[in-house]
């Protein structure tokens, strides 16, 4: 595991629009792994950019998601399709024909958890998935104690998670789904390159586990530990509880330019 210390979370988004424009580059329809929320967000600006710029050309791209909301239509404004939609496809010029998700409204929720993971290994697997952590620890909506061998399935999310995502719903947490498809933590160790972008001090305790501490179900981004080629990208503050901080910003000061991230 790779861990990279950046200035801030705009430093952060720089450094990951350049490894994925630099894999596209490399493959122009290289399938990329798409997280939600307001993390991830300077990443998808910086790589827009570099496409409205001709830096690259993600022309080819694909685009999958990593989660989708049980019970919500497709294009209901805060499914993650539709968010991934906005956020991503639609300003790298991508049309919907190179994006795939979860069926987050099939009648069996269980069929189509099975048929997104035949539909990502079908698709060649995925070239670079990018991830969130949570407070707790979680990646996707695998929360602590989910299997680390586990596959894209329904799980429910915690009152907690519900209440944080109300802001989404007019603040009327009746309107958060109870349940999310995601892919398990076993899907996403498939992906070729993770990537996984943590700012803010509220993300310190769960980066210096997931990067520090024991290979845990209890902490389930410790997974990435198992990983041949994951890079976890966090800014001071979300640094600040890592006891090695020293040695990571010494082995990344040394590392030669053309390794990439």
């Amino acid at each position: 595991m790779e861990v990279v210390i950046v200035p801030d979370s705009a430093a952060g988004g720089e450094l990951i629009a350049e490894a994925m424009a630099d894999l596209l580059r490399r493959k122009p329809d290289a399938l990329l792994g798409v997280a939600t929320g307001s993390t991830p967000l300077p990443i998808y600006e910086a790589l827009a950019a570099k496409v409205a710029a001709k830096e690259v050309d993600a022309s080819r791209a694909r685009i999958c998601q990593l989660d989708e909301y049980v019970g919500l239509p497709a294009g209901h404004p805060e499914s993650y399709r539709s968010v991934v939609l906005r956020e991503v496809v639609e300003p790298l010029g991508l049309n919907q024909d190179s994006f795939m998700g979860p069926d987050g409204a099939a009648e069996d929720v269980a069929a189509a958890c099975a048929a997104y993971d035949r539909a990502l290994a079908e698709a060649g697997g995925v070239d670079l998935q990018l991830l969130g952590i949570g407070t707790d620890g979680h990646i996707g909506f695998n929360e602590p104690c989910s299997s680390l061998a586990s596959r894209t399935r329904i799980k429910t999310l915690t009152q907690q998670t519900r209440v944080d995502n109300a802001r989404f719903f007019d603040g009327d947490i009746e309107q958060v789904p109870h349940h999310v498809i995601t892919q398990g933590i076993g899907t996403i160790l498939e992906a070729r390159h993770l990537v996984l972008l943590a700012t803010g001090e509220a993300k310190a305790d769960a980066v210096a586990l997931a990067v520090e501490g024991p290979l845990s179900a209890l902490v389930p981004a410790s997974a990435l530990q198992l990983h041949p080629h994951a890079t976890v990208v966090v800014d001071e503050s979300a640094a600040s509880g890592l006891k090695l901080a020293g040695y990571f910003r010494a082995t990344y000061a040394a590392k030669p330019h053309w390794q990439g991230i």
